[in-house]
């Protein structure tokens, strides 16, 4: 349990009080701050993402465990954003997130997940290899939650802001269907080297 894996833990940790500041948005009677303190929490933990992977490259901390839990936190974190900014419930008036987008970016986390699982039952094996395409999808979706977050500000000395937002964020969701072929491709591809290599082994043991 490295430096950067209790970072990530904490990270985890931090999205409950994210998901009840959220819920709790619209039933005070000062929604602004319980939206402020989203907002916090929400670049606390985008910051502390980016320290944590500066750590397990640049540090030597990489490791399995770190290699699970720090997709595992950013699609937890994300996947409760999109859901609850969709919602009645959680969403800022006026700023309310697409269904589709929220459809789009998680189920591309949930079909990284079924897609990781058979990968596991087939090869055995544990291999999480992020493409650039994936990072730019996360870094559309992270501007898009903190735009939300900060959209009744910006929209009133930014008369095109609610704009800005749309082209974001359906742009994060066009990204998040482009990573989701992507690593499809990818999976199929080592599926098919792993299974070649091993019929490989056994003719060279026959």
């Amino acid at each position: 349990m490295n430096l950067a894996n209790q970072i990530t833990l904490v990270r985890i940790f931090l999205i409950a009080p994210f998901v009840i500041c959220l819920l709790k948005m619209n039933e005070s009677h000062t929604p602004g701050g319980y939206r402020l303190a989203a907002l916090v929490i929400f670049l606390v933990m985008a910051v502390s993402d980016a320290i944590d992977g500066y750590l397990a490259r640049h540090k030597k901390q990489a490791s399995r465990l770190g290699s699970f839990l720090d997709p595992t936190a950013d699609k937890l974190l994300m996947t409760c954003a999109c859901i609850l900014l969709a919602s009645t419930r959680a969403a800022v008036a006026g700023f309310r997130l697409p269904t589709t987008v929220v459809v789009l970016i998680v189920g591309k986390d949930l079909f990284l997940v079924l897609g990781f699982i058979i990968f596991y039952l087939l090869t055995f094996q544990v291999r999480i290899k992020p493409v650039y395409i994936g990072k730019i999808a996360t870094f559309l979706q992270l501007s898009m939650v903190t735009g939300i977050l900060i959209a009744p500000e910006m929209s009133r000395v930014f008369d095109g802001w609610v704009w800005l937002l749309r082209v974001i964020w359906w742009s994060a969701a066009a990204t998040a269907v482009l990573a989701t072929l992507i690593y499809i491709h990818n999976g199929i591809d080592y599926i098919e080297e792993f299974e070649s290599s091993n019929m490989n082994k056994q003719s060279v043991e026959k």
